[in-house]
């Protein structure tokens, strides 16, 4: 098989513990956000741990939770991220999540059958903050044809 496809790496550090009944929102929608990206057209493969999909340690620090997923295409992630229920929760992220210092989201393209590493995804999105973006990793305003998240990252949640 032949061709790319689009994978994708989003960070988020928690503002409080998992078990927090502030960010309880925040996990108890993470099946559903789950199961909609699962069933999205575009949708081909992510990251799942046996314990949970918000298991994953990255550097020794369980506040930090990654995002890893393979998509057919730009537009097909973009169209979950922003026209799902995923919306719904990117929306309130700043209740549950404090703000990064560098670069969060990244995108890259990889061969169709490639399940990419969380080490690799930690590589690309460690290029993207030293090179900016480019065709080996990238973020939405790389993508001329990515239109919906220019208005929703202008967006702040409400106080």
């Amino acid at each position: 098989m032949t061709g790319t496809h689009i994978a994708e790496l989003n960070v988020a550090r928690l503002k409080y513990e998992i078990n927090d009944p502030r960010v309880a929102d925040f996990v108890n929608n993470l099946n559903r956000v789950n199961a909609a990206a699962e069933r999205s057209e575009g949708f081909v493969w992510r990251l799942k741990e046996e314990a949970g999909d918000y298991s994953v340690v990255v550097d020794d620090d369980p506040r930090i939770i990654p995002n890893l997923s393979v998509w057919e295409n730009v537009e097909s992630l973009e169209n979950f991220v922003f026209k799902t229920i995923h919306k719904r929760i990117y929306e309130r992220r700043a209740e549950w999540f404090g703000m990064m210092e560098k670069m969060h989201f990244v995108m890259w393209p990889v061969e169709h059958g490639h399940q990419p590493t969380l080490e690799e995804a930690w590589d690309r999105l460690a290029h993207l903050n030293t090179h900016g973006s480019t065709d080996l990793a990238f973020g939405w305003d790389h993508v001329p044809t990515a239109n919906l998240w220019r208005s929703a990252r202008c967006e702040t949640s409400a106080a």
